[in-house]
C-alpha cells in the first residue's frame, strides 16, 4: 500500500499580524505568557493539538481565524503590547558591554515542550540557564545537537507497562533557522569520525537575546550512518554516543569559529561535552603551541558542571573505541596516543576513557550543583587531587536555581502584579521585597492558591479523560479515577510526585506501607490525593518496574481515584502539577539527588516541599518553609527504606493534613497560608536562575577569562612558566620534606603571641614554589555553624577558621634545610586544632591547591 502524500496549505499572516511568526520563532514565549496566549487564543483546540506549538498553529490555522483577530482592537491591542515588551527586552544594553563571551556546552536543552530536544533535569536546567543568561544580558552564546527524534513520548497500558514511542521532528516545526553565511549558504562543519568526513549543519534557535547554534548531521552526503548520529537524544550504542560527543564537542566548537566568534570561556555541563578541551588543545597545537603549554591555556578557560553522584551515571569508551573513531585527530594533539587516552583515565577503569575525567584533566573550575553535591562530588573524584581532603580540594558547587517566569503560574504573576511592587520581575533577589508577600490579606492568597490548584485539576482531568479515550478504557473507569479531580471542589489535599522514574528517587516509597497510606487517603474527613508522573529511561528495567506498581496501585478499588498517575510527563505537565499541588514530595536516597529543582518550581508557586533533605532542599529548609526530613544512617537499605517512608507518613498524619485541613471563621487554613507564604518569600530570592548566572558570572566566568587571559599574553608565556613549575614538581614534590624546629607552647596566654618554625627540604624547588601555611579550627568555644552559601565562589572565612602563610626567613639548616617562621598574635581565647602544611604555590595556579598535592607536617 502506498504511503500517503502530505500536503500543506499555509494561510497568509495579515498585515496587522505581520510579526506573529518572528514571535513564533523565538524562545521569549516560553516564558512570557502573555506572548503565548496570543497563539492559544486564536484557536485553543488547535493548540491543544500541536501541544502548544506556535510556528505549526501558524501554518495550520485557519485563514478566517487570522482575519478575525486581525479585525478585533482587543487582540490587536494585546499584540502590540506583547510587541512592545519584547522590543524593549531585546533592545536593552548587554552589562557590561565589554564581557567576555561565555560558551556553554549541554546535550540537552529544555526550553519547551513543544522543542523536544530534553529528556529531564539536565535539560531543563540548561534551558534555565540560557533564558536567565539572556534576562541579565550576559555575553553569552550556547551550544547543542539538533535531534531528529528527541527523546521519547511515554504510553503506560493498564498494566503500567510503559511503551516508548518515537516520533520524528520536522526542523519546520520548531523554533530554530539555518545558520547561512553571506551568500545565503546553510553553514557546516566537517570532522573525521572512523577514518571518514562527517557534515554537520548548523541551526540557530534564538533565545530571548541568546543564540542557541544546534547541530545535526542529517545531511544528504553524509552515510546513512552517520546521517543517524543525531537521530536519538541518548539513543544507540557506546558507537552512536561517542560521535554525538564528538560532533558536540568537536564540531561545536568548529561552528563557533566558523560564525567568527572567540570565546574566553568554554562551559562544559556534564561530561557529553568534553571532547570540545581536546579541540580546543589541537587548535593550539596547530598554531606551534607545545602541547602541555596549550593544555594550561585551555584548562584555564574551561569550566565543568558535573551533575551526576554516582560513578556509573559518567560515560566512558573503551581505548580501542577511542582509537578507532578518533583515527589521526589523536596524532594532531602533540602528545603520544597513550597520552592523549591519559587525559580521560580514571583510577578506577584504566583501560577507558572517561569523559567526566577528561573534563576534570582539563577544566580549572569544577563545580557540582548544591552544597550536599559538592561535598559528593569531591569525595567521588577525590583521587584527582590525591593529597588534599575532601573539604579542600578544587571542587566547588553553585546551587541551582529555576527561571522563575518560566514556571510561575500566570495567576500568581498577575497577584504579584497587584500586590507587589511594579518592577517586581527585576528584582527576584530581593528578600526584602519578597518579605511583603507576608503582609498580603490571607484570604486574597488562598483565593489566588485555589484558582491555580482548580486550573491544574481541570487540565489533569481533561488529559485522563483523553488518554482513557485512546486506550479504550469505560466512562465509568475514568470517573472513579478523576472523581476527585473536581475543580468546583479543589478542597482535597494534594501531593504531587514527578520526576524521572530513576530507582533512587524511590517514587514507591510511600507504598512500604500500604494499610496506613490507604487509611490516610482515603479518610473522608481530610480527604487527600497522591499525583504521579514521571517517565522511566527505557533501558531502566528497575525503574520500570517502579512506575508499573505506581500505575497498577491507580486502577486498584483500595486507591483507585486516590492515586492518579499522568502518563508522557513533560514541561506542560510539569508546570501544573509544580503550581497545583498543595504538597511537593521528594524522597530520594540520599545524597544521590544532586540538586532536585522540581521542588524550587513548587515552591515558587507557593507549594510546600515534603522532602529529605538533600540536594537544593538542604540549603533551602529553614523549619517553617514547608518540611524537611533528615536521611537516616542504617546499613540496610530495606530497612532505611522502612524507616524514611514511616518517617514521611509520620509528618503527612502528624503534621501536613493537620495543618491543611485546620480551618478558620474565614474557611481557609492560616497557618497553611503563612507557610505557603514563606515558601515564597524565602526560595524565590535564592533559588531564581537570575542569582544562579550572576554567581557563575562573578565566581567562575570572570575569573577564568582574566585569568586565562594572563596565562595566553605574549606567547603563552604564562602558560609556559606554569607548565614547567608542573614539570619540576613532578620531579621535585616526593623530595619535599617538613620538620620541627621550634614547636608552639601548648599554653599562650591571650596577649602572647603563636611562634613557629619549621624546616623545609626544597629538592629543588625555589623558596617561593612552595607556601607553607598554618591552617587553625577552633574546637572550644564550637564555631557557629554556617548557613547556606548558595555557592562557594565567594570569599568566606567560617566562624572558628584561623589561616595564615609562613614566611621564608633567611636561615638555611645545616643540611641546606629552608627555614619558614611564622609569628601571630592570638586570634582570641579557646582552644584550637592546628595543622602546618606545604603546598605548591605558582601566582598562576586558578586554585591555591589545584596540583593537588601536599604535605603536613607530622
Amino acid at each position: 500500500m502506498m504511503s500517503p502524500i502530505f500536503i500543506e496549505f499555509t494561510p497568509n499572516i495579515p498585515e496587522k499580524l505581520r510579526r506573529l511568526p518572528e514571535l513564533a520563532g523565538n524562545l521569549f514565549f516560553s516564558w512570557h505568557r502573555p506572548a503565548r496566549s496570543l497563539f492559544e487564543d486564536l484557536d485553543a483546540v488547535l493548540w491543544e493539538q500541536t501541544d502548544g506549538n506556535p510556528k505549526l498553529l501558524l501554518r495550520c490555522v485557519g485563514q478566517a481565524t487570522l482575519d478575525r483577530a486581525a479585525a478585533d482592537p482587543a487582540y490587536v491591542g494585546r499584540y502590540e503590547q506583547v510587541l512592545a515588551a519584547f522590543d524593549a527586552y531585546l533592545a536593552a544594553p548587554a552589562t557590561p558591554t565589554d564581557a567576555p563571551l561565555t560558551a556553554y556546552f549541554c546535550a540537552e536543552y529544555g526550553f519547551h515542550e513543544s522543542f523536544p530536544i530534553y529528556s529531564g533535569g539536565l535539560g531543563i536546567l540548561a534551558g534555565d540557564h540560557c533564558k536567565a543568561a539572556s534576562d541579565e544580558r550576559l555575553n553569552f552564546v550556547a551550544v547543542g545537537l539538533l535531534y531528529g527524534q528527541g527523546y521519547f513520548v511515554q504510553s503506560v497500558d493498564s498494566d503500567g507497562v510503559q511503551h516508548a514511542v518515537y516520533e520524528d521532528h520536522d526542523p519546520r516545526d520548531l523554533p530554530v533557522e539555518p545558520e547561512r553565511d553571506a551568500q545565503g549558504e546553510w553553514l557546516r562543519v566537517s570532522l573525521d569520525i572512523a577514518g571518514h568526513a562527517v557534515h554537520a549543519r548548523i541551526w540557530r534557535a534564538q533565545v530571548g537575546r541568546v543564540r542557541v547554534y544546534l547541530l545535526d548531521t542529517n545531511c544528504e552526503d553524509n552515510a546513512p550512518g552517520d546521517r543517524d548520529i543525531t537521530h536519538r537524544l541518548y539513543g544507540g550504542d557506546e558507537h552512536t554516543r561517542i560521535r554525538q560527543e564528538m560532533v558536540l564537542g568537536i564540531g561545536g566548537v568548529r561552528a563557533l569559529r566558523m560564525l567568527g566568534l572567540e570565546p574566553a570561556v568554554w562551559h562544559i555541563n556534564e561530561g557529553h561535552a568534553a571532547f570540545l578541551i581536546l579541540e580546543r588543545i589541537r587548535e593550539e597545537v596547530a598554531r606551534g603551541v607545545p602541547a602541555d603549554v596549550a593544555l594550561e591555556a585551555v584548562a584555564a578557560q574551561c569550566a565543568f558542571t558535573t551533575h551526576t553522584p554516582v560513578a556509573a551515571g559518567h560515560d566512558r569508551f573503551a581505548h580501542h573505541l577511542v582509537r578507532e573513531q578518533f583515527g589521526a585527530y589523536l596524532d594532531a594533539l602533540g602528545w603520544p596516543a597513550a597520552q592523549v587516552l591519559a587525559l580521560g583515565r580514571a583510577p578506577d577503569a584504566p583501560d577507558e576513557f572517561n569523559m567526566t575525567w577528561l573534563a576534570l584533566n582539563g577544566a580549572r573550575h569544577v563545580n557540582g550543583v548544591s552544597r550536599v553535591h559538592r561535598h559528593v562530588s569531591a569525595e567521588l573524584y577525590a583521587r584527582r587531587w590525591p593529597e588534599l581532603t575532601t573539604d579542600e580540594n578544587p571542587v566547588g558547587f553553585v546551587t541551582n536555581g529555576v527561571h522563575v517566569p518560566t514556571f510561575l503560574h500566570q495567576s500568581w504573576a498577575e497577584f504579584f502584579d497587584r500586590h507587589l511592587p511594579s518592577d517586581w520581575q527585576q528584582r527576584l533577589s530581593d528578600t526584602a521585597m519578597w518579605s511583603a508577600l507576608h503582609r498580603v490579606p490571607d484570604v486574597d492568597f488562598w483565593a489566588a492558591s485555589q484558582d491555580v490548584k482548580a486550573r491544574m485539576f481541570r487540565a489533569a482531568r481533561a488529559r485522563l479523560q483523553a488518554e482513557f479515550v485512546t486506550k479504550g478504557m469505560s466512562s465509568a473507569q475514568s470517573r472513579q479515577v478523576a472523581r476527585l479531580l473536581d475543580p468546583e471542589r479543589p478542597d482535597v489535599l494534594t501531593i504531587g510526585f514527578a520526576r524521572r522514574f530513576a530507582t533512587y528517587k524511590r517514587a514507591a516509597l510511600l507504598l512500604h506501607d500500604r494499610a496506613r497510606l490507604a487509611r490516610l487517603l482515603n479518610d473522608p474527613a481530610r480527604p487527600a490525593l497522591l499525583l504521579f508522573a514521571g517517565k522511566a529511561h527505557p533501558a531502566d528495567e528497575p525503574g520500570k518496574a517502579v512506575l508499573r506498581e505506581i500505575k497498577q496501585l491507580m486502577l486498584d478499588p483500595e486507591f483507585a481515584g486516590r492515586v492518579v498517575f499522568l502518563d508522557d510527563y513533560d514541561m506542560r505537565l510539569a508546570r501544573a502539577l509544580v503550581s497545583g499541588c498543595d504538597v511537593w514530595l521528594n524522597n530520594p536516597v540520599a545524597p544521590l539527588e544532586a540538586s532536585g529543582t522540581s521542588g524550587i518550581k513548587a515552591a515558587a508557586n507557593g507549594t510546600l516541599n515534603l522532602s529529605i533533605l538533600d540536594g537544593w532542599w538542604a540549603e533551602a529548609f529553614d523549619g517553617m518553609n514547608g518540611w524537611g526530613l533528615s536521611p537516616v544512617s542504617v546499613q540496610d537499605p530495606g530497612r532505611r527504606d522502612a524507616l524514611e517512608a514511616e518517617s514521611i507518613l509520620d509528618t503527612l498524619e502528624e503534621e501536613v493534613l493537620p495543618l491543611y485541613f485546620a480551618r478558620n471563621g474565614a474557611g481557609y487554613p492560616e497557618g497553611w497560608v503563612r507557610r505557603s507564604k514563606h515558601a515564597m518569600a524565602t526560595v524565590i530570592p535564592a533559588f531564581n536562575m537570575c542569582r544562579v548566572v550572576n554567581d557563575y558570572m562573578s565566581g567562575i566566568y570572570g575569573p577564568a577569562a582574566r585569568r586565562s587571559a594572563e596565562l595566553a599574553a605574549n606567547d603563552f608565556t604564562g602558560a609556559r612558566s606554569l607548565a614547567a613549575f608542573r614539570h619540576r614538581l613532578r620531579d621535585a614534590w616526593p623530595g619535599v620534606e617538613l620538620r620541627h624546629l621550634v614547636d608552639p607552647r601548648p599554653q599562650i596566654d591571650l596577649q602572647g603571641r603563636l611562634q613557629i618554625k619549621v624546616a623545609v627540604r626544597l629538592a629543588g624547588l625555589g623558596a617561593d614554589e612552595l607556601r607553607v601555611e598554618l591552617v587553625g579550627e577552633r574546637r572550644l568555644p564550637h564555631p557557629e555553624p554556617d548557613g547556606p552559601l548558595l555557592t562557594s565562589f565567594r570569599e568566606h572565612l567560617r566562624d572558628g577558621d584561623w589561616r595564615h602563610a609562613f614566611t621564608p626567613v633567611d636561615e638555611r639548616t645545616a643540611d641546606g634545610a629552608q627555614v619558614y617562621a611564622i609569628d601571630l598574635p592570638a586570634p582570641a581565647s579557646g582552644q584550637y586544632a592546628i595543622e602546618v602544611r606545604a603546598v605548591p604555590a605558582h601566582p598562576l595556579l586558578t586554585h591555591p591547591y589545584g596540583p593537588g598535592l601536599m604535605k603536613r607536617l607530622e
